[in-house]
């Protein structure tokens, strides 16, 4: 598991997800064209965060799950200069996703940055739109935290592990929720739990444990929702500093000023 040096100072990371993107570069969806959504937000990234230590995609990458989308989200997010960690969504396709990776350390699922571990756990289940964690993937959380008691921990996954608020989202989260816990509550050192999928912001407490989601590249769902419904919100990103103590600060950060249509009376995606 690759290390970098360990530093004195914190550590800033950014989370960039669900961009659904298509082999068409202008392919949209519910009527938002994505490669233009994701464009803007790293143009936002770039001017407000300079100097990222690393750049998390959970998830969702792409909507058809062709190479060519994975080929555009490389390219266009390497022009921040900073070393990146996928892992896949729903609507991510592997062996594409990990062709496009080649020749980087995009899939490496274990990082360490500053006195933090990064665990970029994956959590897809093929041809299903819910999520799970397979006995590997729990494995390889527990051997990540096992050999790393002086680290903190952030743990990053595409789907939902708690309720968030929106009924038709429920269905569709992860459905092995407890066995992620059952680990994670036999660490102390496990700061945070991120994830996407969900296309709005979310920052809760459990168990001293930071859980947080993030707003989509492109369309946003409308928190509280009982049925699918989309958000007037504008994309956006998240940043997260971690410090040496184990302290924890992050916000959201949304484009302004930018007009994006949205078919608001979708009725899924």
């Amino acid at each position: 598991m690759p290390s970098s040096s360990i530093k004195d100072s914190s550590v800033l990371l950014v989370q960039i997800s669900d961009s659904h993107l298509f082999a068409d570069a202008d392919g949209t969806l519910l009527g938002m064209k994505t490669r233009e959504g994701l464009h803007k937000v790293i143009e936002q990234v770039q001017a407000e965060q300079p100097a990222i230590d690393l750049l998390l995609m959970t998830g969702d990458l792409s909507q058809d799950g062709s190479l060519q989308s994975y080929q555009a989200f490389r390219q266009m997010s390497e022009v921040l200069g900073a070393p990146v960690r996928w892992l896949p969504g729903n609507h991510d396709h592997w062996p594409q996703m990990s062709e496009a990776a080649q020749g980087c350390d995009a899939l490496q699922p274990v990082t360490d940055v500053g006195r933090w571990r990064v665990t970029m756990l994956n959590s897809e289940v093929e041809g299903s739109v819910f999520g799970y964690l397979e006995d590997e993937q729990l494995q390889l959380l527990e051997q990540s935290l096992r050999e790393a008691p002086e680290r903190h921990h952030l743990v990053c996954l595409h789907h939902h592990p708690v309720a968030i608020g929106c009924e038709w989202m429920k269905p569709i989260g992860l459905h092995n929720a407890d066995a992620l816990f059952a680990v994670l509550e036999r660490y102390p050192q496990v700061r945070a739990v991120l994830w996407g999928h969900v296309h709005q912001e979310f920052d809760q407490v459990r168990q001293g444990i930071r859980l947080l989601a993030t707003p989509s590249t492109c369309i946003q769902f409308a928190p509280g929702s009982v049925d699918f419904a989309l958000d007037t919100a504008a994309p956006g990103y998240r940043w997260l500093r971690l410090h040496d103590d184990g302290r924890l600060e992050t916000g959201v950060s949304r484009l302004v000023g930018v007009h994006f249509e949205v078919d608001l009376s979708g009725t899924g995606y």
